[in-house]
């Protein structure tokens, strides 16, 4: 008997050893880039300024007399974000509550797999279809010169958050237990008031997580971006061509050097800054509702 709970614990020490050295591994992996840009991207900062950095309106790596302006892509990535979220994130959201809670089973298994199949699509295939079908629409369907825009991006980004908000959002309505909408429902509460009123408030941190890796996805995309925006350095608007962040580091890396590939380290921790500053305040907003 005593071979048998000596040999469960000696179990349970070492998985629980694996668990904790995996868990260090990915503390320090996420250390590691944090270090190696901010030593990257520092020395940028200081030698263009942080104000001339971050609230310049002009990029011009390559100039005769060059600019490090990166306001413009600041702006496009946040509205380009701002939209993707605002189309994204209640389709996914509904989705997700259809799929759980109201689709029949055949509908169902039909759907996941369609939503399993856009996760698994490349980046680059968005960017083709975007670049031949939606770009051109756009040029057709607003009579403008040039479908490459703001407005391209924005709805290529909104299609390639759904599968993340979907999936993520759908694991923790299901996850819900049975009893509380069995509770709701008993107390004479129909079906669409439970689902919203009991279940989704039960699910709220894993939405809120779905919601997280829709904006990382959005915020981190830069393939199919590139391809449907213009990827031209220019103050945002709807339907102008414009630079993301991502692009602006994509675009440019192959063939940078000194200062300018400096400054696209630093831009690479202006993106990184902004993904921390959306968890934080995703995450003290929750804290904060739970407090209540």
């Amino acid at each position: 008997m005593n071979k048998k709970v000596n040999t469960k614990a000696l179990f349970e020490n070492i998985v629980h050893g694996i668990f904790l050295i995996l868990g260090l591994i990915t503390v320090g992996g996420v250390l590691l880039i944090t270090i190696y840009l901010i030593i990257s991207g520092i020395p940028a900062i200081k030698e263009i300024g942080l104000f001339d950095f971050l609230f310049g309106q002009k990029w011009a790596s390559t100039a005769a007399e060059p600019s490090f302006g990166i306001l413009p892509f600041i702006l496009t990535s946040i509205y380009g974000t701002a939209g993707a979220i605002v189309i994204g994130v209640p389709v996914g959201f509904f989705t997700a509550v259809y799929l759980a809670k109201i689709a029949p089973k055949k509908v169902k298994v039909v759907v996941e797999s369609a939503v399993s199949l856009l996760a698994g699509i490349p980046s680059v295939v968005y960017g083709l279809v975007g670049m031949y079908v939606l770009v051109p629409g756009i040029r057709v369907l607003f009579n403008i010169p040039d479908g490459a825009s703001l407005l391209a991006a924005i709805v290529v980004l909104s299609v390639m958050i759904l599968p993340s908000i979907i999936n993520v959002s759908l694991t923790s309505l299901e996850a819900v237990p049975s009893e509380y909408e069995d509770a709701s429902l008993a107390l004479g509460a129909t079906p669409i008031e439970t689902y919203f009123k009991v279940s989704v408030p039960a699910a709220k941190s894993g939405i809120a997580a779905a919601v997280v890796l829709g904006v990382g996805r959005a915020i981190g995309e830069a393939m199919a971006v590139m391809m449907v925006s213009g990827n031209a350095a220019n103050m945002p608007s709807l339907f102008q061509s414009v630079r993301f962040l991502t692009t602006a580091v994509a675009s440019e890396m192959s063939y940078s050097s000194g200062l300018q590939r400096q400054a696209l380290f630093s831009i690479a921790l202006v993106l990184f800054v902004f993904i921390m500053l959306i968890n934080a305040t995703l995450n003290f907003l929750l804290k904060r509702d739970k407090e209540r």
